[in-house]
């Protein structure tokens, strides 16, 4: 019966938001990926709300025994977090963002300045210098504070301040730009740390969105010394940590030189966005090169046939949704300058297969987007990343 009600519940809003798309401006191909990123908004500030701070949950249903795995070894793992990390909740203003921007809507300005950005300050450290961001908000004392936590909100605070004008935003960039390249010291010949707490490790996710954050910052504000910092961070990732057998990047390098060659697809997805946006300022046919070389390497080694909850056999890219998302940033990127849409084809379909076949009664994904794998809490990241998707693929 809950299971019936929850789907009836979910289909109704599904028509509800097609209807008032219908009557908007939006090109009929575009809409139905965008009520999928509406609806997803507004069931996650549904369900995973915790009202007593204005934040969200890790995961829904709340998972009491939930392991959190992706803070610095011997990071303290919180055992029955009240409200989620920084890093799933900073996907939230990535999707409500990219909904604006495509959408023009006013609405959802009102989303980010009356519910994300405020949860969003509860994580603002003005206790140690640089102020930026933690991984926990402040009420629960201190917690460690990650470099690329703090890349992927200042990309998003300049993609902010694009569509408002509002100085404030700009203003925040730049205050956290000054906080992750604090992470930078001539160690291994630059590059910047992951975590703050424990500088063992140099690592792609920290540098690449800071060599995309420099071009961001670079083209609002015309100053040289973020174009040259930009070069200077993509350089090195370029020596340290990519695979020349097929342009596709490395995880880490620790103190010691020894590389970890893990491969995730967010990290060579910042390297396609950071290639193109080079190419874009400089003309330089080397920058698009390498990102046309990192797309096609990222494609065959992300991807793999795989069968389906269906029984079909499909090509899928790897199960982790948010970095996909990332990934897709570099791709569509690169798209509008090479028109090549393969890449970024194959990643829209899995998300609509993903949506059509795989969704729990409560409408969220988890992380195989075959829906082989089941999950009984999803969590938040895995399906606010969505909402940046749907958004971004809805022409494709």
């Amino acid at each position: 019966m809950n299971y019936k009600l929850s789907l009836l519940t979910l289909l109704s809003f599904i028509i509800f938001v097609l209807n008032s798309f219908a009557s908007s401006s939006v090109p009929k191909e575009e809409t139905a990926d965008l009520v999928i990123a509406d609806s997803l908004l507004h069931l996650i500030l549904d369900k995973y709300q915790v009202e007593k701070y204005g934040l969200l949950m890790e995961t829904y249903p709340h998972n009491p025994d939930n392991y959190v795995g992706y803070l610095a070894e011997g990071a303290e793992q919180k055992k029955n977090q009240e409200v989620s990390f920084l890093w799933p909740y900073s996907g939230m203003l990535s999707g409500v963002i990219a909904l604006y921007k495509h959408t023009g809507e006013d609405k959802y300005l009102k989303i980010l300045e009356e519910r994300i950005l405020p949860g969003l300050e509860l994580y603002w450290d003005t206790t140690r210098e640089p102020w930026c961001y933690q991984s926990y908000p402040l009420f629960n004392g201190e917690s460690d504070r990650f470099y690329d936590d703090n890349d992927w909100l200042a990309i998003d605070f300049c993609d902010l301040y694009e569509l408002t004008g509002n100085v404030y935003y700009l203003d925040k960039a730049i205050q956290l730009h000054r906080y992750i390249y604090s992470g930078w010291d001539d160690k291994l010949g630059g590059g910047i740390y992951w975590c703050e707490q424990m500088q063992t490790s140099k690592n792609t996710c920290s540098n690449a969105p800071a060599a995309v954050l420099c071009m961001k910052l670079f083209n609002l504000t015309q100053d040289t010394a973020y174009l040259e910092q930009a070069k200077e961070t993509y350089n090195w990732i370029r020596k340290n940590l990519c695979d020349p057998d097929d342009s596709v990047y490395w995880d880490n390098i620790r103190l010691d030189g020894s590389v970890d060659k893990a491969k995730y697809t967010y990290n060579s997805g910042q390297m396609i966005q950071a290639g193109v946006l080079l190419y874009e300022e400089s003309g330089n046919e080397q920058y698009l090169t390498e990102a046309q070389q990192t797309a096609k390497g990222a494609f065959q080694h992300f991807t793999a046939v795989q069968k389906t909850s269906e029984g079909n056999e499909e090509l899928f890219y790897s199960n982790d949704p948010w970095f996909n998302v990332i990934l897709l940033r570099g791709l569509t990127a690169l798209y509008k300058v090479d028109k090549n849409s393969l890449y970024v084809d194959t990643m829209a379909g899995n998300a609509r297969y993903a949506w059509q076949y795989t969704c729990d009664e409560n409408g969220f994904l988890g992380k195989d987007w075959t829906g082989i794998k089941k999950q009984p809490y999803k969590w938040l990241l895995d399906n606010a990343c969505m909402i940046e998707l749907f958004t971004e693929i809805r022409e494709f």
